[in-house]
């Protein structure tokens, strides 16, 4: 039995910016966003770059593992390049099917999610100050949703970046979801509402009415969401580039 990912995805550009700084790709054994920082086109370049890297890679063995340096590397070169580029980066959150496992890559604050049982789980861990200081239990995670520094990362792919890519890996079965997400979702929906969303709706209903809510709560920043299923391989969908890798 062959396990693959059977996506729906949408990304768009909220209520308040001119441009979409977000990328993200769906594949049957790879999902990925990417949340693109930077002035001028810098951003969208940064997360076109990693989204780029991921495609490019996806075939070698452990590429998880080595696709940060690659990236920071191209981010380096084109910085060089193009000094007014200097200082864009992106965060990646990338879910691989590998066997009966996922493979979970992450850095910066977009997420990862599992859904199960009508329960939204978060899997990956913000890189942001905020998340450190309730790690460190100065301040409660009610005060971390509205707090002025909550997007302030303490890791991203910025071309200078010595980051050690960690993977979790999860053993998965038939059935199971995953939503993958820039900031620009979960700084607007609290997890609560997510799920709610997710029990009330399923595929193209489900990202859509996701971007609907953050709408209806004013959409600050471009967002990004993925909704990702696990199915045996001949019914999962091909390829596709969002957001600002599509353009």
């Amino acid at each position: 039995m062959s396990f693959a990912f059977k996506s729906y995805a949408l990304s768009d550009l909220g209520l308040h910016r001119e441009g979409n700084e977000d990328s993200g790709l769906i594949s049957q054994k790879l999902v990925a966003v990417a949340d693109g920082m930077g002035g001028h086109a810098g951003g969208e370049i940064a997360s076109t770059i990693a989204i780029t890297a991921l495609v490019s890679a996806r075939g070698d063995e452990d590429f998880l593992l080595s696709i940060t340096k690659n990236i920071d590397a191209t981010i380096l070169a084109k910085s060089t390049e193009q000094p007014d580029l200097i200082g864009m980066g992106t965060t990646l959150t990338a879910l691989h099917i590998a066997g009966e496992t996922v493979e979970l890559l992450h850095v910066g604050d977009s997420r990862c999610y599992a859904f199960s049982g009508g329960k939204l789980t978060q899997l990956s861990r913000d890189h942001t100050v905020i998340q450190e200081l309730v790690d460190q239990g100065r301040i409660s995670p009610e005060e971390a949703i509205n707090h002025p520094q909550r997007s302030l990362l303490t890791q991203a792919l910025t071309g200078s970046s010595e980051i050690e890519p960690v993977l979790q890996i999860y053993p998965i079965k038939l059935g199971d979801q995953f939503l993958l997400c820039s900031d620009g979702l979960t700084t607007v929906l609290s997890d609560f509402e997510i799920a709610k969303i997710a029990k009330s709706y399923s595929g193209e209903e489900l990202v859509e009415n996701l971007i609907v809510e953050t709408h209806a709560k004013g959409a600050p920043d471009n967002v990004t969401v993925i909704w990702a299923e696990v199915v045996l391989g001949e019914a999962a969908n091909h390829q596709s580039l969002i957001g600002a890798a599509n353009g």
